[in-house]
């Protein structure tokens, strides 16, 4: 099969809303074989279980990707993984995982503003919402058609919250 068929029956699996979770990843994972690059394969099998809840295989899956350097082959599903692998993290309660993968990750034009949004559920998570709520907004204020420099006065830390960080770390 070439890449081009490979690539649509893929999309065929993810767009087929008749197919159940589990036989989603059986027809996923009949797909791998043909992938172009295991770290390929290995990025479609995490991402299947993944959607099905399965996040501690996801998380096998989406290791073995980038083990196998799927940042060197593929850089959107590279950037695709980062917010999928450190949402998993996340679920697993692997939170500073998360929070560190996810602040590595460089803007690429496959994920928009989602490894922010991802980063700010992640810091809500692990109890830092002033943070998060800051991370959250600076990620939307670029889509704004207005009100951009009042929502970006409002991202900065308030004297308060610095103090109180501040206090917290003594």
């Amino acid at each position: 099969m070439n890449a081009e068929t490979r690539e649509q029956r893929v999309a065929e699996v993810w767009a087929d809303e008749t197919i159940d979770d589990e036989h989603r990843i059986d027809r996923i994972r009949d797909l791998v074989g043909a992938a172009p690059h295991p770290a390929i394969g290995a990025f479609e099998l995490g991402g299947a279980f993944d959607s099905a809840g399965h996040e501690a295989e996801a998380d096998i899956h989406y290791t073995a990707a980038t083990v196998a350097g799927l940042d060197a082959f593929d850089s959107d599903r590279a950037a695709q993984m980062i917010v999928q692998h450190a949402s998993t993290l996340r679920n697993l309660g692997r939170i500073d995982e998360a929070i560190a993968l996810l602040r590595e990750a460089g803007e690429h034009p496959s994920t928009g503003a989602a490894p922010k949004v991802f980063l700010a559920l992640a810091l809500h998570s692990a109890g830092r919402r002033d943070e998060a709520l800051r991370i959250a907004i600076e990620a939307v204020e670029p889509t704004l058609p207005r009100y951009n420099r009042s929502v970006s006065a409002y991202a900065k830390p308030s004297p308060s919250s610095e103090r109180s960080a501040t206090k917290a770390s003594r």
